[in-house]
């Protein structure tokens, strides 16, 4: 912009004098006066095509990093600023969160297990230690991930008490862990009840408990289900329970474990 200014005011003023005022060295104005358009130009269509491929592909809600890798994985030498720049004009944004709660975060121990897992989220084995929570919106889901992959067990069902134990059951039956696993949660009812605790004696689990009110005890699933009602959930309306559950089915093993990128992973997805 401020070079065509001075080639097109060059018949009033001097250019050297009207380098100054804008702070430009003149030698920089000649060079562009050969060479006035850059190659990046030319391919602008063809990126922001591609970057807006990618972003209906993640269903919307990619930002401008995951976006550039995107582009990265397909050949396209770009940096992460054009990328942001070429979204923005394009009108392509991230599915951002929503603000936090206000309240106080802090809480007492648990009275019925230990903190044993101590927000160490990372492990070095598989199948060393999941964590479970369950959510409510106008269904309950519940959820059993192994902290080093992947969730490994999701159920939707009416009754609190089913969930839970159908959810570690689904986890169990698919990771088949080899040796005891430390079992994370909050201190909500269905795993402070008799039948949560006889089935983690009956299957060799270990129970972990987070402290009263503290999220960040069990952020690993506070997380996921962040994202979940971030890009999913929140972004429909359900007119009944099986078009929910196939919903939610469809954002886990179609989307989130086999092609979400995860900025923690490397830019991979859980099952990469």
């Amino acid at each position: 912009m401020k070079y065509a200014f001075i080639a097109a005011h060059r018949a009033l003023f001097s250019v050297s004098a009207m380098c100054r005022c804008l702070r430009l060295h003149p030698s920089g104005f000649h060079a562009w006066l050969k060479h006035p358009l850059s190659r990046q130009p030319g391919k602008m269509p063809v990126q922001t095509a591609l970057i807006r491929e990618a972003w209906q592909t993640s269903g919307k809600v990619y930002g401008y990093r995951k976006l550039h890798d995107d582009l990265l994985d397909q050949g396209e030498t770009c940096c992460p600023n054009r990328v942001a720049r070429l979204a923005r004009l394009a009108g392509i944004k991230a599915q951002v969160g929503y603000k936090r709660r206000p309240g106080r975060y802090g809480g007492r121990p648990s009275v019925v297990v230990d903190n044993t897992l101590a927000r160490r989220f990372d492990v070095s084995t598989p199948d060393a230690a999941w964590v479970t929570d369950q959510d409510t919106r106008g269904f309950r889901l519940s959820r059993g991930r192994d902290r080093s992959v992947r969730p490994a067990g999701c159920r939707l069902v009416n009754r609190a008490a089913d969930v839970v134990l159908q959810a570690l059951l689904m986890a169990g039956w698919r990771r088949k862990p080899e040796s005891r696993v430390l079992v994370h949660s909050d201190q909500g009812s269905q795993f402070t009840s008799r039948d949560w605790a006889s089935f983690l004696k009956a299957h060799n689990l270990e129970h972990s408990m987070s402290r009263r009110g503290n999220c960040h005890d069990n952020a690993v699933a506070e997380s996921f289900f962040n994202l979940l009602k971030r890009e999913r959930i929140r972004r429909r309306v359900y007119r009944t329970r099986d078009e929910a559950r196939q919903d939610v089915f469809d954002y886990i093993e179609m989307f989130y474990n086999p092609k979400r990128k995860h900025v923690r992973n490397g830019m991979l997805s859980p099952v990469e």
